[in-house]
């Protein structure tokens, strides 16, 4: 198979940082000593060298990495469908199976790490190698490519056939074994590289996956009007000295340091060492009485007391004396959006707007006319976050 190589990006940056950890492994497991043992297998009658069994690469990967069979099947999963194993008994079906199903190593030549480019004209020779040697039986998705590349390439159709008639004719030359084994492995290779309808593409991984970062762009006005936009909010942003910044940071421990159980203790005793269940009774949610470092706490600031279901409780209690109960109510009933189920999110907005925000609603809050319209507008389309504004203003109100 000739495979030549296309800059279009790929040789910029490195394909997948992951992938770079899949090679060292593959490395030790072809090791001599240490990896897998490969031997001559019988396949339909062919004994083929150097194979290896599912359930020896699964072994390996359990007692290398130390991991559940679980996890060690997933990843061996993974060797197959980037292309650094390939089955030898059902060449399409690119997953690893834990029993004696036999597989090869990949050429480190055609690994996903080399971002050799998949070229139309290799793509093109190996569907005609493959249309002569089956006589015109292809699966119907090469038959579709094979008659687009014909169209694409059509100016240089006849050096596509000689070579893959060529290369057809120096695989015949072959030991039986080796021809088969080279099948096995140019067909996991384009199942990888262009994978058939239906698969998932493992090596995609965003829209600019060929885009050459040396490549000369016109930038439009747009783009210069929305650069200018960023530098001029980026110049009105405030900053702050370094030295101030950490005497905040450094102002906010010793504050916290008395409060905090890993810092300070745990009062009566720590259960993770005593075992004793008594710093949990003191400390449940909504326990009857608080302790006492847990009511200081809430007045360190505001977010402490109504993140504290105790200290949200008691200020409950607070805004009914002062009518203003449905404020909290909201504030809970926006968090629990966010944080739900997103199925039930449509459905949740609309009981919020018709329980608080709409005209005459039961529990209505007070908020200005823009949050107002804000809100209102975003409910068109609902979403997690789309009564964010209306929960701000609220919670500036019960702050104040």
């Amino acid at each position: 198979m000739t495979v030549t190589r296309l800059d279009q990006g790929q040789r910029y940056r490195p394909r997948m940082a992951f992938l770079k950890k899949i090679e060292t492994l593959m490395m030790e497991m072809q090791n001599p000593d240490t990896g897998i043992k490969t031997q001559t297998q019988t396949v339909m009658i062919t004994n083929i060298p150097h194979a290896v069994t599912g359930v020896d690469i699964m072994q390996w990967i359990l007692q290398r990495l130390q991991i559940t069979a679980e996890e060690a099947l997933h990843l061996g999963d993974l060797f197959v469908k980037y292309g650094y194993i390939y089955p030898l008994q059902e060449p399409k079906n690119l997953t690893l199976k834990a029993d004696g199903s036999l597989y090869r190593f990949q050429t480190p030549y055609f690994w996903p790490v080399q971002s050799w480019a998949a070229d139309d004209t290799d793509y093109a020779i190996y569907l005609a190698k493959k249309n002569i040697k089956r006589k015109g039986i292809l699966e119907e998705y090469e038959k579709e490519h094979y008659s687009m590349l014909n169209q694409k390439i059509n100016y240089k159709w006849d050096f596509v056939i000689m070579q893959a008639k060529e290369q057809y004719k120096a695989g015949k030359e072959r030991k039986k074994e080796d021809r088969y084994a080279l099948d096995c492995q140019e067909r996991a290779y384009w199942l990888v590289n262009r994978t058939p309808p239906g698969m998932l593409d493992v090596l995609e991984y965003g829209l600019d996956r060929v885009t050459d970062p040396n490549e000369n762009k016109k930038n439009t006005m747009e783009f210069y009007r929305r650069e200018i936009m960023y530098y001029q909010q980026a110049i009105m942003k405030t900053r702050v000295k370094s030295s101030v910044s950490l005497g905040g940071v450094v102002k906010y421990s010793e504050q916290f340091l008395s409060n905090d159980p890993i810092l300070s203790g745990c009062l009566p005793s720590n259960p993770w060492i005593s075992d004793d269940p008594e710093f949990w009774d003191l400390n449940a949610k909504l326990v009857e009485v608080p302790t006492r470092m847990r009511v200081e706490r809430w007045a360190f600031n505001f977010s402490e007391l109504i993140r504290d279901p105790k200290g949200r409780q008691n200020f409950q209690l607070f805004l009914k004396k002062e009518f203003s109960g449905e404020n909290l109510g909201f504030w809970e009933a926006c968090e629990d959006l966010k944080y739900g189920d997103q199925s039930k999110v449509k459905e949740k907005a609309e009981e919020i707007y018709k329980l608080f925000l709409a005209p005459g609603a039961r529990r209505w809050i007070n908020i200005d006319g823009k949050t107002m319209g804000i809100t209102v507008k975003g409910l068109e389309h609902p979403h997690r976050y789309v009564l964010d504004a209306a929960q701000t203003h609220i919670y500036m109100l019960m702050k104040k």
